[in-house]
């Protein structure tokens, strides 16, 4: 069943209805060439599914008679914020595709010292956060998501460090010999019955981070942690932590 995201203010519980506007609509009306009283799923973002009934379709505008709600079954029971070094050419555009459909809940793009790409140069280039987020919204819709993963503004290391560690769960992905295996640290909340209610994930960028900067990390409260034998690229780091996450908190 075709699956949109629309805004909370567009759907009218009491009034049963809801209306999907923009691209949607003309998704609607000329690529499915959708019919009245075709079913859609609407998600509100939050969280929340609508089955819908098409009542009225055009171009711009489509009408629906709002059918009943459920939450989505799609969310994993916390939220995960994906700290992703700025990286060249499309390498970002896998990173928010992956962190999507592996459950992440936001993306926060950051500069590190030893990033080749650099803030300024993406600050620069308004289409490419416009891109990012166009990516976010297809990979939801076509994953099943019932929220729509945010793609946040470049900011600096430090920044970064002090949004990542306002979280339950904090890891720094670093390959040192001192770190500790995630799926140790994973198999640990599990064994004592919980489950942290956010986490944030930090990736480096191509060449990895620094001394300093796993300095400042750990400093600021962030776990370092081995993702193993393998040296991933930066982006498919997420997303092997995401599918652990997922393993250990969701299917079981």
């Amino acid at each position: 069943m075709p699956r949109f995201f629309v805004a909370r203010e567009n759907i009218d519980i009491e009034a049963k209805s809801a209306v999907i506007t923009g691209e949607d609509a003309h998704h609607i009306a000329r690529s499915l060439r959708m019919a009245k009283g075709d079913n859609v799923t609407l998600c509100d973002g939050e969280g929340n599914d609508y089955l819908c009934r098409l009542d009225r379709i055009r171009d711009t505008e489509s009408v629906c008679a709002v059918l009943g709600s459920t939450p989505s079954l799609s969310e994993p029971p916390y939220r995960a914020l994906i700290c992703q070094a700025l990286v060249k050419g499309d390498r970002m555009d896998t990173a928010v595709k992956k962190t999507v459909e592996f459950g992440g809940t936001a993306v926060l793009p950051f500069e590190s010292s030893r990033c080749i790409a650099r803030m300024r140069e993406e600050r620069n280039s308004d289409n490419k956060i416009v891109r990012l987020r166009r990516i976010s919204a297809e990979a939801a819709k076509q994953c099943g998501r019932g929220r729509l993963p945010q793609v946040f503004d470049s900011v600096s290391f430090d920044e970064m460090l002090r949004r990542a560690s306002d979280t339950d769960l904090a890891l720094f992905c670093y390959e040192d010999e001192h770190t500790e295996m995630l799926g140790t640290l994973l198999d640990g909340w599990k064994s004592r019955g919980m489950c942290p209610d956010t986490v944030s994930v930090v990736v480096g960028p191509e060449g990895g981070f620094s001394p300093e900067e796993a300095q400042e990390a750990g400093k600021a409260g962030l776990i370092p942690v081995s993702l193993g034998r393998r040296i991933l690229r930066t982006e498919s780091a997420a997303a092997f932590v995401l599918a652990c996450l997922s393993v250990t908190f969701e299917l079981h």
